[in-house]
């Protein structure tokens, strides 16, 4: 019985992913976004779907939001959700990793993001600032001293995943664990296109649980002053269920992760390829804040996000009914014309960048943006500072997602002429 349940959901998703491939092939630009090689660079995409309107319709069952001011309203508006209406959480063919709050419309949204805010306060990010400088260094004491190395695999990616694992109060011997089982679930935010991923998602899900459970256990018998503690203290004083425990720790890490990662990544590809702003910033590093905010308006970490509209109602004059998804590009949203000036144009001193949506508005505005910035502007101005020459050694490699633009791989030198 097991393995015909898994034929008949390996079918399944395979039909869905071939019918949105033939819909793509056939010219509907929003189902373009879903499939190689229009993902590698959803750009041109995003202009012809701007060119089209503020919200735009698929053939498959969702409809576009192509602008800033479509895309923000939608992300501000009451009157849509992440959730489908009449559910209380995402169905299970939306749902194949489970986020905690970032899946929740309020009351529950409001509750566990509460107990989540206090990590992100003011007061602990001029706290974080000290670990976060002194992590940079380090990595870059050991990349540096090689001349070349793989900006992904030996900065960009260690750098979040330990700043996340000391703010959760995880061992740092879990953080390769981590960075595997974040890889896999990153993905997954794309959905499972096949029963062997969706089978990889649910074995990362189970693992990350496990490791999870032993540090809780840790914790409990000898709190400190991390999240997890705080957590595991909220969850005994009966403020949290053990399964939203679980799914918190799991959102606090991915988000963690994944957006901090991409960030310098991305920043660090687009500085390099225009070569006359990592001038400007190796001349000034300091410009590093403004240089991170316009890295997330011009190569957002996360491209899109989903909505669901909870009544009927209206979207810059397009009619949405109750039950329509809504795809919010955020990619798009962020290279509006209509917003920014020559938005496809890369400078670190733009004056209105940080008028970008990378991290999404409204209630689901993200929690972890200030350590974001904060790690994305220390690590720029650390590379600007102690690599002036640095450089491409290869071309990089993308991994091929779309909610989640990042790349897998980085070479780069020192040396650079």
């Amino acid at each position: 019985m097991q393995i015909l349940d898994t034929l008949r959901t390996d079918t399944r998703l395979r039909v869905a992913n071939g019918v949105s491939w033939l819909t793509a092939q056939g010219g509907d630009q929003p189902s373009r976004l879903l499939h190689w090689p229009w993902r590698e660079n959803p750009y041109p995409t995003y202009r012809r779907l701007r060119e089209q309107g503020p919200l735009v319709s698929s053939r498959l069952p969702f409809r576009a939001a192509t602008t800033r001011a479509a895309v923000d309203q939608v992300l501000r508006s009451r009157d849509f959700g992440v959730v489908p209406p009449g559910y209380t959480e995402p169905p299970a063919q939306f749902n194949t990793v489970d986020l905690s709050f970032l899946q929740m419309d309020p009351p529950d949204h409001t509750r566990l993001r509460k107990l989540a805010r206090p990590a992100f306060s003011p007061r602990n990010m001029a706290r974080y600032r000290a670990q976060i400088t002194e992590i940079t260094t380090e990595l870059l004491d050991t990349a540096l001293a090689r001349g070349e190395f793989d900006l992904m695999r030996d900065f960009a990616q260690p750098l979040p995943i330990t700043v996340i694992s000391r703010l959760l109060g995880v061992p740092e011997r879990d953080n390769a664990d981590f960075v595997r089982i974040g890889y896999v679930l990153g993905q997954a935010l794309d959905g499972a296109r096949s029963a062997r991923q969706l089978h990889q998602i649910r074995d990362a899900t189970a693992e990350l649980e496990l490791l999870f459970e032993r540090v809780m256990a840790e914790r409990r018998a000898d709190p400190r002053e991390d999240v997890v503690s705080t957590l595991v203290g909220q969850a005994d004083e009966g403020e949290l269920t053990p399964a939203e425990l679980g799914s918190m720790c799991r959102l606090l890490l991915l988000a963690g992760f994944e957006t901090t990662v991409n960030l310098i990544g991305n920043g660090v590809m687009a500085l390099l390829r225009h070569r006359e702003q990592w001038d400007r910033l190796v001349a000034d590093p300091d410009l590093a804040a403004g240089a991170v905010e316009e890295v997330l308006r011009y190569d957002a970490p996360v491209q899109l996000t989903g909505r669901w509209a909870h009544r009927d109602t209206d979207v810059q004059g397009e009619r949405v009914r109750a039950g329509e998804q809504v795809m919010c590009l955020i990619g798009s949203a962020n290279r509006d014309p209509r917003h920014f000036e020559d938005p496809d144009r890369f400078d670190i001193t733009r004056a209105d960048s940080g008028e970008h949506l990378a991290f999404s508005s409204g209630i689901h505005y993200c929690l972890g943006a200030p350590l974001a910035r904060l790690e994305g502007e220390i690590a720029l101005r650390a590379l600007a500072r102690r690599a002036p020459g640095l450089g491409p050694a290869a071309a990089p490699d993308r991994r091929a997602t779309i909610t989640v633009r990042s790349l897998s791989a980085f070479p780069v030198t020192t040396g650079y002429r």
